[in-house]
């Protein structure tokens, strides 16, 4: 008796069909929150004029969406720049709120004499460090979404559960940003691997770096918030 195979999901269909990338959207909604934590973090934390790196990140992003609207398919050295500049300013600006919100934990500062402003800015540090995290992972694993649809590197950096395990029925499955937020934020949550592994060195480091950082903030933020309510 032969057994038929249950197609994918409608959301999964494209994943493994050559030359199709993902869609655009997700990534740009990303960018989009983490530019609004950018405003709704307290003044004390943010470095300069809150509208400059808004600003930069923003044309960034408009460059890439008009360079290639809709599916993430098109190769091109000079959207892989733009894509790993938009990256890297992203995780720069969420770095420098981390170290600004410690330092102001550790020595004192505007945010921490209330639980609700602190709250507040713990919060919104945590989620953009979550999403320029998952972005990194997004654009470094096999060369970024472009050359994972064409299958340029065959070996990831990141092993995810259907890659390990193609017995389960995900023959040709491809991750995608919502995949890489998912370990972004587990790994942030849990300061360790929970179903995704990584393979290579960076992997190891930038999961690991995540994890102190999202040690510190909820550490050192959840002990402050309660000193101030006691």
């Amino acid at each position: 008796m032969s057994s038929t195979r249950r197609p994918p999901a409608s959301d999964d269909r494209t994943r493994g069909v050559a030359g199709v990338g993902e869609r655009r959207w997700p990534v740009a909604l990303a960018v989009v929150v983490a530019i609004i934590m950018t405003f709704l973090l307290p003044a004390s934390v943010r470095l300069g004029p809150a509208w400059i790196v808004p600003l930069i990140e923003g044309f960034l992003l408009g460059a890439l969406v008009i360079g290639d609207p809709g599916r993430i398919d098109r190769r091109s050295k000079v959207l892989r720049g733009l894509s790993i500049g938009l990256v890297s300013v992203l995780l720069v600006t969420s770095l420098s709120f981390t170290e600004q919100l410690i330092s102001d934990l550790i020595t004192g500062g505007p945010a921490t004499n209330s639980a609700g402003v602190l709250l507040r800015a713990g919060a919104g540090v945590w989620v953009a460090n979550n999403i320029a995290f998952a972005l990194l992972y997004w654009e470094l694993d096999s060369g970024g979404s472009a050359a994972r649809v064409h299958s340029e590197l065959r070996r990831p950096d990141l092993a995810f559960p259907q890659q390990l395990s193609p017995g389960l029925g995900w023959d040709h499955w491809r991750p995608q940003f919502i995949d890489y937020l998912y370990l972004g934020f587990t790994n942030a949550t849990a300061f360790s691997p929970t179903d995704v592994m990584p393979l290579v060195p960076w992997a190891k480091l930038t999961m690991m770096v995540q994890s102190l950082l999202s040690l510190a903030i909820l550490g050192l933020v959840i002990a402050r918030a309660v000193n101030v309510l006691a």
